[in-house]
């Protein structure tokens, strides 16, 4: 197992982060300060968190140490089987890749909704 922490933020989560929560702040800390530490932000994701609460798109691609996921065409491809394009990005974006093989964390501010999914979940609230 690696000492390598990748973590996919979801709307909620992002959401929660422009809010100024504490646990998402600490992420986002990590990601940028220390080695090891990715922080993902799904394009998907980041447009819905931005319909949401606007003005956190453009506050979380701002961040250094974050990355922001386009939607190329697997992506799409994930997510034209789904109900919701952030949910479904996002989820895509967490599972194992050749950069991440053991995949990465979902990062969110409602963990229940990610139950029955093949994800691993970091709650953020407090």
């Amino acid at each position: 197992m690696s000492d390598t922490v990748h973590i996919v933020l979801d709307e909620t989560a992002m959401i929660a982060a422009s809010r100024g929560n504490i646990l998402a702040s600490r992420l986002i800390h990590r990601a940028h300060t220390e080695s090891g530490w990715h922080l993902y932000a799904p394009m998907c994701a980041l447009v819905e968190a931005d319909r949401a609460r606007p003005g956190t798109a453009e506050h979380l691609a701002a961040l250094p140490g974050l990355t922001a996921l386009d939607l190329d065409l697997p992506a799409a491809l994930a997510v034209a089987r789904e109900a919701t394009w952030a949910a479904a990005h996002t989820r895509h974006a967490a599972e194992p890749t050749p950069e991440r093989p053991d995949g990465a964390f979902i990062a969110t501010a409602t963990p229940d909704r990610w139950t029955g999914q093949p994800v691993r979940v970091l709650d953020v609230n407090p």
